[in-house]
């Protein structure tokens, strides 16, 4: 085993259809009665906690421990309904890349991403798509998603016995946020134009690899084995 994938998930594998905007907002509501305007703060690549307080900032919030956690059970208690939408759905080529790198006994996959882990679990499980995630590093690690890397890294050798070396190490995400956290740590990004940024945008930061998209899996294949 020598190769490591770690997955961002929205935006990369699937797409939510605001599931988790929705999630938060009747969080907001139901925990503090405050029913306001979040979908101007700008989520992506960001870790949940970050998010939450931008959040708490905005309508006076103290952004206590206490309110952190009864903000993030009420979001992950409202989650599963909201992922229940027609507009939620994995993107294309995710299913064959998942299952390939599944099959090649060089490969390693685990998730790197900004959901709490139980969110995560929420969203890959509503799409049958967990089972391929062993372990992660999930916003539980950090609120700072530049953190997250070496917690990845932690986490892929205690489950493998494999110190993976940095050169054969890929982040695959979709955002420049992504681009700069596999940096952090010497990683590998795989930049992928399925989110809101262009493939012109995403090679502006300087990834190991830009795709259009997963839809083709011998390209990705080509750019992981060069």
């Amino acid at each position: 085993m020598k190769t490591l994938f770690l997955w961002d998930i929205d935006g990369t594998l699937i797409l939510s259809g605001g599931a988790g905007v929705r999630a938060m907002k009747k969080a907001l509501y139901n925990v503090f009665q405050v029913n306001g305007l979040i979908d101007d703060i700008d989520f992506s690549g960001r870790t949940d906690p970050w998010i939450i307080r931008q959040i708490f900032s905005r309508f006076d919030v103290p952004a206590t421990p206490p309110n952190f956690a009864r903000y993030f059970e009420a979001y992950l208690e409202a989650l599963p309904a909201e992922m229940k939408n027609p507009e939620a759905r994995v993107l294309p080529g995710v299913r064959t890349i998942l299952q390939e790198a599944a099959e090649r006994g060089e490969v390693a996959q685990g998730l790197l991403t900004g959901n709490l882990r139980r969110g995560a679990e929420l969203k890959l499980g509503h799409h049958g798509l967990w089972h391929y995630f062993p372990f992660g590093a999930y916003a539980d690690d950090s609120e700072v998603r530049n953190e997250l890397g070496p917690h990845a890294l932690r986490r892929a050798r205690e489950r493998h016995g494999v110190e993976f070396s940095p050169d054969r190490v890929w982040v695959i995400g979709d955002t420049p946020r992504d681009v700069a956290c596999a940096h952090a740590f010497g990683a590998n990004c795989m930049a992928v134009a399925t989110g809101g940024f262009s493939s012109s945008d995403l090679a502006a930061h300087s990834p190991a690899a830009v795709l259009p998209d997963l839809s083709d899996p011998s390209a990705f294949w080509a750019a992981v084995d060069r």
